[in-house]
């Protein structure tokens, strides 16, 4: 029963910790090296660069659709129970939560041949922890109020789904332009897995009837699972000092592989118009070390006055019934999990030539000398319900090529009131680049329902006569 407890309080915990996520900002933002992680082909136009080794790119990304930590925390002397009532009540098994966490190890990139061959190879090796939840509507608000106001409600089991990971990414990109008005460029990846939770494909439900003025029917049916890689000895309480060590040890290479491809484009109508698109992580990770999968599947159906299922030592045959019916069943095999899977599109109208009467006709980049550009992005992400999507319109500004703008404001799930803010600066070949998002809720942190923050330090080379 210990196991089931823990293994059911994981699934709830889990639900509750928090995909990679929208990077408005860095996305076409080419002042910045990294804006290639977000499409292979981007315009980029400096001669070679490399990053600071661990401070060139660190990303971070909250949000949640349903509520805020001031929702839950206010010290407003309400009771933690009844606002936690309250928030669940509010909610839909539609709102999620979303953590995001990304690392930069190293980077570079460097262009092949002199200026008039656009052709450029990228390179690096980030860490990345990723979580998507989705409020189990039914399951809490079962734990917390119990069913004796429900009666004849069936409670939904599928509203459990989430997932979270750790990973390292080794990467290597390529992009070329096919003609001078168009870039493409793809990017391999090398996944390596530190650890893995998934439980996105379950379904059940619980429900209890009146069968006479005493008795109830209860009806618990089971088909609940989670997938772990790297956390099974946690899980069941076998780790010892050796463990912990190989786990730190592991953070940066995991033991799990897979392989995954970024495509992206640039494409220039007229000199003055852009249009970008990108999909990230077309992969797969195979997860094989330390792998354990956990089942509770079963069908119980009980008939009396207040069962208890989770006390062995309760009167009856209550809980050992129970044990039999819906039994944890644990095994060691390999699974695969797919990555989310990112899509960005987006087109930029750039004004105000800077170049004068120079006979420079050049395309893209830093190099066009157009000093403003407006544009809208369009993002999705697959998710295991509906997609994630977000509208960008921004404005970007570039100064003397030393100093770049971008600002955005952004529509998606979380906020409707999201205006972010990016700069990047170069002092000679030393780059320096900032970028936050939401920055209305920093009026107030513990009411905000999403928030994210970049920045980095690189090494960019351009042509001597920038």
């Amino acid at each position: 029963m210990k196991k089931i407890t823990i293994v059911f309080w994981l699934l709830l915990l889990v639900n509750y910790s928090g995909l990679a996520q929208n990077k408005q900002i860095l996305y076409n933002f080419t002042a910045v090296p990294q804006s290639m992680l977000t499409n292979p082909g981007a315009d980029v136009s400096y001669k070679f660069y490399f990053g600071v080794p661990l401070l060139s790119g660190f990303s971070t990304h909250i949000g949640s659709s349903g509520f805020s930590a001031y929702d839950l925390f206010a010290d407003n002397g309400i009771d933690f129970n009844d606002k936690l009532k309250t928030v669940i009540a509010s909610t839909t098994n539609n709102d999620k939560l979303l953590v995001n966490e990304q690392l930069e190890i190293f980077n570079g990139g460097f262009r092949i041949g002199d200026w008039s061959n656009r052709t450029y190879v990228s390179f690096g090796m980030y860490q990345e922890f990723d979580a998507l939840v989705y409020m189990p509507k039914d399951p809490a608000v079962l734990v917390l109020e119990g069913n004796q106001n429900y009666l004849g409600r069936s409670f939904n089991l599928g509203d459990i789904k989430a997932r979270a990971e750790a990973i390292s990414v080794l990467h290597l990109g390529f992009h070329k332009n096919i003609k001078e008005n168009l870039i493409f460029g793809a990017r391999g990846k090398i996944y390596t897995s530190s650890f893995n939770a998934t439980s996105t494909k379950n379904t059940g439900y619980i429900y209890t009837v009146p069968s006479n003025t005493t008795v109830y029917e209860q009806v618990i049916y089971s088909n609940l699972q989670l997938q772990t890689s790297g956390i099974a000895d946690y899980i069941d309480g076998n780790y010892e000092e050796s463990t912990v060590k190989n786990s730190v040890k592991k953070a940066l290479i995991g033991s799990d592989l897979g392989l995954g491809l970024d495509v992206g484009f640039t494409y220039y109508p007229k000199e003055n118009i852009q249009w970008t698109g990108s999909i990230i992580d077309i992969g797969f990770i195979s997860h094989s070390k330390n792998a354990k999968t956990y089942n509770f599947k079963g069908y119980y159906e009980y008939e009396g006055i207040n069962p208890d299922f989770t006390d062995p030592n309760a009167s009856g045959t209550s809980f050992s019934d129970f044990q039999d019916a819906i039994p944890l069943d644990t095994i060691r095999a390999a699974y695969r999990t797919w990555r989310p899977v990112k899509m960005n599109a987006s087109y930029q109208y750039s004004f105000n030539d800077g170049r004068g009467s120079a006979d420079c006709n050049c395309y893209g980049g830093d190099a066009n000398g157009y000093q403003n550009a407006i544009g809208a992005q369009l993002f999705m992400m697959t998710t295991p319900k509906t997609p994630l999507m977000a509208l960008t319109g921004y404005y970007q500004r570039n100064i003397a090529n030393h100093l770049n703008l971008k600002a955005t404001y952004t529509v998606d799930s979380f906020s409707y009131t999201n205006i972010g803010l990016g700069l990047s600066a170069r002092i000679g070949a030393f780059n320096i680049y900032f970028m936050g998002d939401n920055l209305l809720a920093y009026r107030d942190l513990a009411k905000a329902r999403s928030l994210s923050l970049q920045f980095g330090l690189n090494f960019v080379f351009k042509e001597k006569e920038e």
